[in-house]
């Protein structure tokens, strides 16, 4: 596993990807989440050489990109993603990048648990075919807290087991986006950990929770630095991901304002230091 950096997850807004790997790399980071569109323009106008030579001279890794397809509003919408994927997933591919994520609420309004889930996995069916023709795993992140649940009708698919289950009926290449906090928001365990293999781990984000909340009462956007606070066991869950082998990036994404510091080095280099502490954890 390496540092990978979110930069748009701790308020660092790059002016263009070469901005990105710069700032990166002068913090230590080992891998940058790229801008999917933004690459696939540079491979219409620069070659797809060019722009894997971006990373390769910055000896860093294109660790990872958002989905790009919206799957959550109306059938139209969906569709007009589809069509465009095949375009980004290949500029994906062509830049070195096989990892991709989202997330997927808790609950709905409208939608009961079965129907939502018949309607995720048959738009998530397309999308994870079509990442898998170039290579690009689909990482599925299952959301936690409880408070959040509640907040609308139905509940849905909220645990590592569930989002693993509805996956295999996805497809190919399709498996977890990993966060700390959902992982200990739900009750998960290490030992559940364990029974992963490698390749159900595609993405991983990593934080902290506040002290003095109980587990049905965290808020998502409530979060700390990773190792900040102690709270999750942090070191036990890295430790898990290194004893089934998984080799990808590592995240932080922690919802904490920033703002305070006078320069986004200075973000950037807090968010390094605060993955350097955690790692030395495992």
């Amino acid at each position: 596993m390496y540092k990978g950096l979110s930069p748009w997850a701790v308020g660092v807004k790059p002016a263009s990807l070469d901005e990105a790997i710069s700032g990166a790399v002068a913090a230590g980071f080992g891998g940058v989440e790229i801008s999917v569109r933004e690459v696939a323009d540079l491979v219409d106008t620069e070659g797809k050489d060019a722009v894997r030579a971006r990373f390769e001279t910055a000896g860093i890794k294109p660790c990872g990109f958002g989905l790009p397809t919206d799957f959550r509003k109306d059938e139209q919408t969906w569709k007009e993603g589809l069509a465009e994927l095949p375009r980004l997933a290949a500029a994906a591919e062509a830049a070195g990048c096989t990892r991709c994520s989202t997330w997927v609420m808790p609950c709905s309004n409208d939608l009961n648990f079965d129907a939502n889930r018949r309607q995720h996995i048959d738009r998530f069916r397309p999308i994870a075919h079509i990442l898998s023709d170039f290579g690009i795993s689909l990482g599925l992140e299952f959301i936690g807290p409880k408070t959040l649940r509640d907040s609308q009708r139905f509940p849905f698919v909220h645990t590592m087991e569930a989002m693993i289950a509805m996956g295999a009926e996805i497809g190919p290449k399709v498996g977890l986006l990993l966060d700390c906090w959902h992982w200990h928001t739900s009750g998960a365990t290490i030992d559940e950990l364990l029974e992963l293999k490698p390749e159900q781990v595609v993405y991983v984000h990593v934080n902290d929770a506040p002290v003095g909340v109980t587990l049905d009462d965290y808020i998502d956007n409530q979060r700390a630095l990773p190792g900040e606070t102690g709270v999750i066991n942090i070191g036990g869950f890295l430790m898990a991901l290194d004893t089934i082998g998984y080799e990808g990036p590592i995240t932080a994404e922690p919802f904490v304002d920033l703002s305070g510091l006078a320069s986004d080095s200075e973000r950037l280099n807090l968010i390094s230091a605060s993955l350097d502490k955690i790692f030395a954890q495992r």
